[in-house]
């Protein structure tokens, strides 16, 4: 997981910021999938 995603990630729980949660949770599942699409 890239460091700026883990650092969005805390900030978002330590807010309690459930619409940021869900953003970037949906970004992190898009991220892997291109990922493994490219062989990586």
């Amino acid at each position: 997981m890239p460091n700026w995603l883990k650092n969005q990630l805390s900030q978002a729980f330590l807010t309690k910021n459930v619409n940021q949660l869900k953003v970037l949770n949906q970004c992190w599942f898009f991220y892997k999938r291109k990922q493994h699409s490219n062989g990586g």
